[in-house]
Formats: C-alpha cells, sequence, structure tokens
C-alpha cells in the first residue's frame, strides 16, 4: 500500500483533528462531537493505531523548569550507509526527526536535547562515531516560532470545535500571561515515558505502572499540561494524511524582518515547523507537501507572502524514518515508539 486515499477517510481525520484538540477526552465527550456512539470511536482509533496509520503521543517541552534545546542536524553518510544509521539514529530518543533527504546532506534529524552540553554528548559521543558517517554539521534552534509537528488538518467545523472546547473545558494552554513552569519531578518523567507511545492510555493504567495513584496521575498530567511543559503529537502516518512529502526550505531573512516573516510563513497551510537557527542561514521551514510540484509553489508563496525572504536551499524527503517518538517502516506505517530518556 503506497497511497492512503483507501485507510484515512472524512470520520479518520475528524477523529484525529479532535484529538489533536483535546488529546485525553472521554469517547463519550468526542462522540458528543462527532455524531458516532463511544464504543465505534474508540474501535475506529484501535484500528488506526493498532495499524500503525494514526499515533496520539506527550513529550516532555521542558527539562526542569527550562525549555528543551533542539538542533537541526545533516548527516553525511558513506556510499550505501544511509538506511542502516537512520535505523540507528532513529532508535535514540534525542532524535525527534529522521529524513533521508535530497541535496548536499544524505540524512536531516531534528534532535532534542536538555542542554548544549547534552547536544554536544550526544554528537560527538555518539552521532559523530557511528561508522557510516562522514560530515555531521548542527544547526541550533535560536528560537521554535510554533510546536514541532503540529498538524494543520483543520477537519472539524466551527461548530463542532465550539462545542468540543466547551466539552472539554476549553484549552487551558495559557496564552500571554505570565506562566508557572512546573520542575518535572521523576514521576513526571515515568509519565511521559508511558504516554509517548500512547498519550491516552488512562489514568488507572498509569497509577499501576507507575505505583501512584489515579488522583496523583490526573493532578501531575494537569498541572503539566498547564504548565507548558508537554508537547503533544496527534498525527496521521504522513503517507496516508493527503500529505506524505517532508521537505525542508532554508532562508535568509533581514533580523528585523523576522517577525513579520515568521508570521507570514506560519499562515501558510504547507509550513508545519518554523524556526530560527545559528549558522549561515537564520531561518529553517520544514513542511509537509501533497507533490514534488508543490515545493516550487510554495517556495514561490515564501517570497510573495515575504519579499524579504531569500531562498538559501531546500530539499526533499526520500523517506521518514521517525515522527516524535515513532519509528515508521518502510511502508509509511509506524512500527514502534521509542522511549524518552530517563530524567537527567
Amino acid at each position: 500500500m503506497t497511497t492512503g486515499e483507501s485507510v484515512l477517510g472524512e470520520a479518520d481525520l475528524s477523529l484525529i483533528h479532535a484529538l489533536q484538540m483535546a488529546p485525553r477526552a472521554s469517547w463519550t465527550q468526542l462522540s458528543a462531537v462527532l455524531g458516532t456512539t463511544p464504543d465505534t470511536l474508540a474501535r475506529r482509533w484501535e484500528h488506526l493505531t493498532a495499524g500503525g496509520y494514526a499515533w496520539s503521543s506527550l513529550l516532555a517541552a521542558r527539562h526542569g523548569t527550562d525549555e528543551m534545546l533542539y538542533a537541526w542536524v545533516e548527516l553525511e553518510c558513506a556510499a550505501g550507509t544511509s538506511e542502516a544509521t537512520a535505523t540507528e539514529v532513529s532508535g535514540d530518543p534525542y532524535t525527534l526527526g529522521v529524513h533521508q533527504v535530497t541535496g548536499d546532506a544524505d540524512l536531516v534529524l531534528l534532535v532534542v536535547c536538555p542542554d548544549l552540553y547534552a547536544l554536544d554528548a550526544y554528537l560527538a559521543g555518539h552521532v559523530r562515531r557511528l561508522p557510516g558517517v562522514l560530515r555531521c554539521r548542527a544547526q541550533v534552534v535560536t528560537r521554535m516560532h510554533n510546536r514541532p509537528y503540529r498538524s494543520r488538518i483543520e477537519q472539524l467545523t466551527p461548530g463542532q470545535v465550539q462545542l468540543l472546547t466547551e466539552l472539554t473545558g476549553g484549552d487551558r494552554r495559557p496564552g500571554t500571561r505570565a506562566r508557572t513552569f512546573p520542575n518535572l519531578t521523576e514521576l513526571d518523567h515515568r509519565l511521559v515515558a508511558e504516554l509517548a507511545g500512547d498519550a491516552r492510555r488512562s489514568a488507572a493504567e498509569l497509577a499501576r505502572q507507575c505505583g501512584t495513584s489515579e488522583s496523583t496521575v490526573r493532578r501531575r498530567l494537569d498541572v503539566l499540561s498547564a504548565g507548558g511543559a508537554l508537547h503533544h503529537h496527534c498525527l496521521p502516518a504522513p503517507r496516508f494524511s493527503g500529505r506524505p512529502m517532508w521537505a525542508m526550505v532554508t532562508t535568509d531573512v533581514p533580523p528585523l524582518e523576522v517577525p513579520a516573516t515568521v508570521a507570514a510563513l506560519a499562515r501558510l497551510r504547507q509550513t508545519r515547523l518554523v524556526t530560527s537557527v545559528t549558522g549561515p542561514h537564520n531561518l529553517a521551514v520544514a513542511m509537509w507537501l501533497r507533490t514534488v510540484d508543490e515545493l516550487h509553489e510554495v517556495t514561490a508563496a515564501f517570497v510573495r507572502a515575504a519579499p524579504a525572504l531569500r531562498i538559501a536551499g531546500t530539499a526533499l524527503a526520500l523517506r521518514t524514518h521517525k515522527i516524535g517518538a515513532q519509528v515508521l517502516g518502510p511502508d509509511g506505517r509506524k512500527t514502534h515508539h521509542i522511549r524518552p530518556d530517563a530524567p537527567q
């Protein structure tokens, strides 16, 4: 199976959109929005997740009270070793993206670490020592302008969005008001490790797994979510989503024009992740496209939306091996997930 039109229908995309908005909403709450029985929704989600066509995952966005450090890492590999190298780094908890690409590099990784020291230890102590790696170049993300791999399915109607918001108590993530960032405890790290593969595991199951009470589990998850300590990834497997092709565009933007440029790029439907980076070019944008031809269209749209922007380079993924904690097989479906590291 190489395309997903027959796998993910309108009802599936509506369910995924609802779970993006309310990751742990009950099937009863979701049924009131989607017009389907709770049992039907539960069975459909089980089919999608068991088949590797979709997933819901929670990952830590913070280390203690500090934001995690992200970096784009380009690897040049010896002939015939790209596949093995991609498989190796996909098994690392530090990689949130592994893409086999066209262009000067063979692989592009999105790496997350607690700090610069951990990034250096990971690259110098592991990645650069892999047998197939000839060159490793890292660009540290100085600002993440939106959440990594946050999809924009936008399948629900405005009325459904409003109803789901009302049923689940609204979006509890703080906006512009001051946040009280929680300090992640050992229990928090254990909860995140359990939820990396399935963000919908019940409080009762998590309590048994972590040796605590259900009320404690619910309280800690509420605290972490309200404090911006978690990233939620609810996604369809890209090959079956209608936008199967990952691409990266690097650009040069005058520093004073960056805020307006970022705002303009973020409004484009194809854009998934906009990052300010170190290195020869100051903005790196990741996106999911419908076709190869769309890369030309979207770069032209970039320039129209932000005239100060200059395209410096493009790369298109031949294959995506990992998204977030999820490892994808050659057919594009999720095969398994990688548990996050234990607290450091």
